[in-house]
């Protein structure tokens, strides 16, 4: 019973993701990168790994993606995420010395509030091997206020999010006033700040507290969400934007040790189910984007 239930659960959260990836190889993402550059936006590039890839593999795909974006000299990074390389030292000094070989900036995501500090002790011992290190922020955290401190101490771009899980010990946090607050707590003291957000109210708000203080920053958008009314905010006000292109495999970190931990993941899972197909048919309507491999 618990094994069909498994099934269910990642047949599920693949069929929400597969509106978000390029596709399932690196070519797909470099191939919509290139496309992007074409059209004046910049890009991440980031391989969403399957839950039964190994360590090794994944830092093998991260070195890859690193080596196509400084060979090609995209205006691109690679975002990378921690818990699956298990925080490695060594697995992540491979991926910073070919970063730093490439001339190829770094960025961790973020997944759940409990993998922060041992992301940013992470951070803290790569940084005097690399320098070109970001990190992302939601503002659902009421812990991303004192993050934010961190990053600025560190000298950190970051990306500030409304994020996908909610703070388990303030689960009514507002993710909008949330973000806000870590916007204001980096205005004027971080060298750079992704605005990551479609929505085009918040996007403009962020950036006006943003340029008030003469802080870099740029629109990040997500590869598969509409972008026809976030992009005129940011071409309006003179900030580059930028897509998050993932590609691999179509998997959420909707994994049944988390659901265990916090049912109301179980939620955001249905929902993002409701809202996939959707999401799907916005897109296909919106030139912006490059389209999917077929």
């Amino acid at each position: 019973m618990i094994g069909a239930v498994r099934v269910l659960w990642r047949a599920l959260a693949q069929r929400v993701a597969r509106t978000y990836v390029v596709g399932p190889d690196l070519e797909d993402a470099a191939r919509a990168c290139r496309s992007l550059g074409a059209h004046g936006f910049r890009s991440t590039i980031c391989f969403w790994n399957h839950d039964n890839d190994t360590p090794d593999d994944i830092t093998e795909r991260y070195m890859a993606a690193i080596d196509v974006v400084g060979a090609e000299s995209l205006d691109c990074y690679v975002s990378v995420k921690a818990p699956p390389l298990q925080f490695s030292r060594d697995r992540f000094g491979q991926i910073f010395e070919r970063a730093r070989q490439r001339d190829v900036s770094i960025h961790f995501d973020s997944l759940w509030p409990e993998a922060t500090d041992q992301t940013f002790s992470l951070i803290h011992e790569l940084l005097p091997k690399y320098g070109k290190i970001g990190c992302t922020l939601p503002g659902r955290w009421q812990r991303s206020l004192i993050d934010a401190d961190r990053a600025v101490e560190m000298k950190l771009s970051v990306r500030v999010v409304k994020g996908q899980w909610a703070d388990l010990e303030r689960p009514g946090i507002d993710p909008r006033a949330g973000f806000l607050r870590v916007i204001d707590r980096l205005a004027g003291r971080v060298c750079h700040t992704a605005v990551a957000t479609h929505d085009p109210v918040l996007a403009r708000e962020a950036f006006t507290r943003l340029r008030a203080t003469g802080t870099p920053c740029e629109l990040e958008l997500l590869f598969g969400l509409p972008v026809r009314h976030a992009v005129p905010v940011a071409e309006a006000m003179g900030v580059p934007v930028r897509i998050y292109v993932p590609y691999g495999y179509a998997w959420l970190p909707y994994v049944m040790g988390q659901v265990r931990k916090n049912p109301r993941i179980a939620w955001w899972l249905m929902r993002d189910l409701c809202t996939a197909a959707r999401l799907t048919v916005a897109r296909s309507r919106d030139p912006r984007l490059p389209s999917k491999p077929r």
